[in-house]
């Protein structure tokens, strides 16, 4: 009999079914015993009506995790997970596990360290907690591309192996190139600004690399950063724009197709206001002071802190989960970053928080040539060093900008998760480079 999925086998009642996986839990209850068999996705209950036939069908040596094929009848049953079970069983164990795995999985919460769970990574990932966790990451890479390329946006792909540090930082994992000095990518920033030149509205999905030794819980060493540029923008508020619908069509993509993960983490979904609403940074600062006491105007960043603080703000005043920072410091912004006309001093760059803690920085970049060659010898960097990021400004670019947002931390403040550790796959962190 052929295979079919656990998600499928509510479409097949009163007929026989095969569908395997593996053993998530069984239950012995008076006689009656209960089979629950997980696959890639979902989960099915079997019922074996008397000791004997559990006896018969499961070996000593099947236990939990075990890879089996469970045939049988399918009855409707409201009670039973997708409102139906099998019954008259026959059961393959194709690759039996005796071994108590080291992470309960058929618990319903993950009562284990942190660092426990991510030392068993390969095994604590199969929960279904973990699995509707890495869904959602899925969901989001698939409704980002979807937007974007729905708006004549062209997917890219750029190279992780660079010859410059992108915002000419010390915190950059330095390689050994066939005997020359190279870099993993912080990020697309430079080569996505080379490609608005060749398709003018260009995004990626990819990972970037950061050497900072944050050892915090909104930290990674590396992340999936989804990025986009494009060309013929009037300001950083064209792109702040673009941003918003962006977000607002990862959250509905939620609602609308993973509505069963968002029910078992229990996620308290924010709806995004038509209209984000915005402080410029100068303006932020004293509101920090006015609210709270604390002066640190003359700081060219904000603090976790500090966003904290401005998002209970956004939410109180505007009853908004997102907030638009603007206008940071131009010595704090990387040397691309294009400066505010009226206010050299700031920048035509922007900050979203959600919910507090800082998820997107983008913003208008610099398109004229001659502007390149005086940012550069301002921060004192090698022109020749960037002589092929020059080339595309030589030959003629449109105003552009950008953003890049980090999937992981979205989650993270999504989910209400306490570390963004726990929102990736196999985290990378100053410690960990197993499994």
């Amino acid at each position: 009999m052929e295979r079919i999925r656990t998600t499928e086998v509510a479409t097949r009642v009163g007929k026989r079914v095969r569908v395997a996986g593996w053993l998530h839990s069984l239950r012995r209850m008076g006689g009656i015993n209960f089979l629950v068999i997980r696959d890639g996705w979902g989960m099915l209950q079997a019922v074996a009506e008397t000791e004997n036939e559990i006896a018969a069908l499961l070996p000593e040596n099947v236990g939990v995790e075990s890879i089996i094929a469970v045939e049988g009848l399918v009855i409707s049953e409201p009670q039973a997970p997708g409102g139906v079970e099998l019954h008259e069983l026959s059961v393959e164990a194709i690759s039996p596990i005796a071994e108590l795995p080291p992470i309960s999985l058929n618990k319903r919460k993950l009562n284990a360290q942190p660092g426990t769970l991510l030392d068993h990574a390969v095994v604590t990932n199969r929960h279904p907690l973990r699995r509707a966790t890495l869904r959602l990451s899925a969901g989001m890479m698939a409704a980002f591309r979807d937007i974007l390329t729905s708006r004549a946006f062209t997917e890219i792909q750029t190279p992780k192996i660079v010859a410059a540090a992108t915002e000419s930082g010390a915190n950059v994992f330095k390689l050994d190139y066939f005997g020359r000095p190279a870099y993993l990518a912080q990020s697309p920033q430079l080569y996505k600004q080379i490609m608005v030149g060749v398709f003018e509205r260009v995004f990626e999905v990819g990972p970037v690399f950061r050497a900072e030794p944050h050892d915090t819980t909104r930290h990674l060493n590396e992340y999936v950063s989804l990025d986009a540029e494009f060309g013929f923008i009037e300001n950083h508020f064209t792109v702040m724009a673009l941003l918003r619908d962006v977000i607002a069509h990862i959250l509905q993509t939620f609602k609308e197709a993973y509505s069963s993960d968002l029910e078992l983490l229990r996620v308290q979904m924010p709806d995004i206001p038509e209209q984000v609403p915005h402080i410029h940074f100068a303006e932020a600062q004293e509101l920090i002071l006015k609210l709270h006491k604390v002066d640190v105007r003359g700081e060219p960043d904000l603090s976790p802190q500090d966003e904290r603080w401005l998002g209970e703000w956004a939410k109180q005043e505007f009853n908004s989960d997102f907030l638009y920072v603007t206008g940071y410091p131009m010595r704090k912004r990387p040397f691309y970053t294009y400066p505010d006309p009226q206010r050299p001093e700031y920048s035509n760059s922007f900050d979203l928080l959600f919910r507090g803690t800082e998820l997107v920085t983008g913003g208008q970049r610099l398109h004229r040539y001659e502007d390149y060659i005086a940012a550069l010898e301002k921060g004192q960097l090698s022109r020749e060093t960037f002589e092929y990021y020059l080339e595309a400004f030589k030959y003629g670019m449109p105003p552009h900008g950008g953003f890049a947002i980090g999937s992981e931390r979205f989650l993270m403040q999504l989910l209400g998760t306490q570390n963004v550790k726990l929102t990736t796959t196999f985290p990378r962190d100053m410690h960990r480079l197993v499994p």
